[in-house]
């Protein structure tokens, strides 16, 4: 049976922990090093390292230790700024990227000790749309191209980094809007095809995202967060409801690169819009998803059935899992019920 640790990082209450896959749950108190009710925006692991695991929060970066069962500050240029997106290199754990609010773009090759800001011309740091900071909302390494990588910003557009997040262009032809949440990069049988979420629709693009068109969904509310695709890369998950936090939709999957979709019926009702999915490929049939207020689901069946787990969180901006053993002393928390320790 498949073991691991699933992380749930929260907008207020730090990050929580669970090495049942969403039964029970526990978090370290501010001891350890990161403060309780810091906002967690993107979580980031590597298959390769077992111990680590890397969080952009309200402060910066941060690093939790497995075995030390705590957690580290790494200073960069970010401190100050909200760490909206992290993420590491599969060909290399090494090199990161980070997308901040205000939108900027940063990369380490020295896993994550120094940071050199990514030269990303005209990049906007406010928006009239919203009246408030732009930010980077994903950060994706194209899975086709190492070199390749994919930034989304809420609200400027689409930024492509050809030289491992060095420099960037922008990439908005064809867009309704601006207000980019998510993308996710797959092989058709006529070569690579991008998908992209906003708020107002998904949009695809056949040629490298040089232009994108918008493909309308079966349902009243065109919002969408996440699209991701599965980790063995059969199916697209794609998250739609009715705005931010809103208060209800749909966790949709595709099995034809998104030309038709399926509801996969999360048990309701939904208290808001889906958010987050996580996969692994350790266990590619072992799928969660999550509300933007905090209904958990989990899947063991590749996506088909869903049941909804006892425990809710308040406001979750990440989700995350991977194939780690749980630490003694968390299991020792479990046996206090999940209190914090």
């Amino acid at each position: 049976m498949t073991t691991g640790m699933l992380y749930v990082g929260t907008a207020g209450t730090s990050l929580w922990f669970s090495g049942d896959f969403g039964e029970t749950w526990a978090r370290p108190n501010s001891s350890s090093g990161l403060y309780l009710e810091s906002r967690i925006w993107s979580i980031t692991s590597h298959p390769d390292d077992k111990d680590k695991l890397t969080v952009g929060s309200d402060m910066g970066v941060y690093r939790w230790s497995e075995q030390e069962q705590r957690w580290t500050h790494l200073p960069s240029p970010m401190d100050g700024k909200l760490v909206w997106a992290i993420t590491q290199s599969p060909c290399n754990p090494d090199h990161f990227v980070a997308g901040t609010c205000p939108a900027q773009l940063w990369y380490s090759l020295d896993n994550a000790k120094t940071w050199t800001q990514g030269a990303a011309p005209g990049m906007k740091d406010f928006s009239g749309i919203n009246s408030g900071p732009t930010r980077v909302t994903q950060i994706l390494f194209d899975p086709f191209d190492r070199d390749m990588v994919w930034a989304t910003v809420e609200i400027d557009s689409i930024y492509q980094s050809r030289d491992g997040g060095r420099s960037w262009r922008k990439l908005e032809q064809g867009l309704i809007s601006g207000d980019v949440h998510g993308i996710a990069v797959a092989m058709g049988p006529n070569g690579k095809e991008l998908l992209c979420t906003t708020n107002k629709g998904l949009h695809r693009s056949t040629n490298g995202g040089e232009t994108w068109v918008m493909e309308e969904l079966d349902y009243p509310f065109q919002y969408c967060r996440a699209v991701h695709m599965s980790a063995d890369a059969k199916q697209i998950f794609l998250t739609n409801g009715n705005g931010p936090p809103g208060s209800g939709g749909r966790l949709l999957r595709s099995r034809d690169l998104g030309r038709h979709w399926e509801d996969v019926n999360l048990p309701g009702p939904l208290n808001s819009t889906p958010w987050c999915v996580a996969t692994n490929p350790a266990d590619p049939d072992l799928i969660f998803a999550v509300t933007n207020l905090g209904q958990l689901f989990r899947s063991r069946d590749g996506g088909t059935t869903w049941i909804k787990l006892r425990r809710e969180f308040g406001e979750v901006r990440s989700l995350h899992w991977r194939d780690v053993p749980a630490p003694e002393r968390l299991v020792e928390a479990w046996m206090r019920d999940g209190r914090p320790w």
